[in-house]
């Protein structure tokens, strides 16, 4: 079995990789059997010097390697047929941009393993980039608050080194006296409450958070039986409403009249209730006045994110009167952050915390019959067909839906 860690060539450039040159060292210590080749790459955050150094070899031609490796998407035209690939794909939740893609990895004859869809046997993710989504989106979105209110300059996290280094811009900052609501549990949310911790903000319940005023900057982290509720008043429970969510409505507004500032860093399933729309945004006791839309589905659950924002111009404004794009600091307006691919600012971090968990679940179910069925799983496409797992892609590969 030869692994070949591939360039990533989708544009805006991704600096990301599946495994840093210490990370590799460790992949050939745990399984010598291995044998790993470098895609040579411009932009990857190590650079290729590293790799070399770390005793491995780096070459332009990677064709005689059995499984690539990459993190988002590979253009059509540098797909190398009969092979097998791990990357997002961005197609299983049928996204029309990717539909082409995915019909060109069947043509080609690709076995595809999307990092999406590496999971437990109870369906929950096992690997992703959703702590540092986390991470820099909460710290954008005090970047943001900043600006919006002319109290600090935080820089952005691209120009900044480490993770290290942005916990110290922060701690250069005073945050106000303001409400912060966190939504989610996983990942993502855990990774925008280490920004809070790190900040020192005081985490209350949301029985205190709904019902007192502080003197000092709080937040409260919510998760989906507190901003959802049955429609029929009986008590809600999470595996039922993740099963099926068609019984419940949005608990959301209580949480909005009393918040300043908004983290949406939750999981958004299909008939999941909208946490608030734009009507409810036009309440005038609807206090929220920043968002940092980590999850960031466009014209979804929170009503103000009309579209995802850039790296290089994160903020804009949403006007709730309106409903429409306004400058980001507008009177009257909401602030939203929503950026689609956070973890690219912190491209060495990253790259390192997915390497550890794709060494912890991935590569070691290729040496060991794949006992957990993690590979099982993940598989998309296998001899120019949809899996079992994934034939219900078979209409959207077709453009029939």
């Amino acid at each position: 079995m030869k692994f070949a860690i591939i360039k990533e060539r989708k544009n805006p450039p991704d600096r990301r990789v599946v495994f840093s040159p210490s990370k590799l060292k460790q992949v050939k210590i745990q399984f010598p059997e291995s044998k790993f080749k470098l895609e040579s790459s411009d932009i990857r955050i190590f650079p290729d010097r590293q790799y070399q150094e770390a005793g491995f070899k780096v070459s332009d031609d990677v064709s005689d390697c059995d499984v690539m490796i990459g993190v988002k998407e590979v253009p059509i035209e540098a797909l190398i047929p009969n092979k097998t690939y791990f990357f997002f794909s961005h197609t299983i939740k049928r996204q029309p941009y990717n539909r082409d893609l995915l019909k060109a990895i069947l043509d080609k004859n690709i076995e595809l393993y999307d990092h999406e869809a590496i999971v437990n046997s109870e369906g929950f993710r096992l690997i992703g980039f959703g702590r540092y989504a986390g991470l820099v989106g909460a710290y954008n979105g005090f970047r943001a608050l900043g600006l919006k209110n002319k109290l600090f300059q935080l820089p952005k996290v691209e120009s900044l080194a480490d993770l290290n280094a942005v916990k110290m811009e922060l701690d250069k900052i005073k945050v106000p006296n303001i409400k912060i609501l966190l939504s989610g549990t996983g990942k993502v949310a855990r990774g925008a409450k280490e920004i809070l911790d790190h900040l020192k903000i005081k985490e209350v319940s949301d029985a205190l958070y709904l019902t007192s005023k502080f003197t000092e900057p709080v937040y409260c982290m919510v998760d989906v039986m507190e901003y959802a509720k049955r429609k029929d008043g009986k008590v809600g429970n999470t595996n039922e409403f993740y099963k099926d969510p068609s019984g419940y409505e949005s608990n959301f507004m209580p949480y909005a009249k009393e918040t300043n500032f908004f983290i949406a860093g939750h999981f958004y399933g299909d008939g999941a209730p909208f946490l608030f729309t734009r009507e409810d945004a036009k309440d005038p006791d609807f206090k929220i006045d920043l968002i940092a839309d980590i999850s960031c589905d466009i014209n979804g659950p929170v009503a103000s994110t009309i579209r995802p924002s850039t790296i290089a111009d994160p903020f804009y404004g949403y006007d709730p009167l309106l409903e429409q794009e306004v400058a980001f600091d507008a009177k009257g307006a909401i602030t939203v952050m929503a950026v689609d691919n956070l973890p690219c600012e912190l491209p060495k971090d990253a790259s390192e915390g997915f390497g550890d968990m794709f060494l912890e679940h991935v590569i070691p179910a290729f040496y060991n019959g794949d006992k957990d069925g993690v590979l099982r799983r993940a598989k998309i496409t296998e001899n120019g067909r949809l899996t079992e797992r994934f034939a219900h892609l078979q209409d959207y590969v077709d453009g029939m839906e």
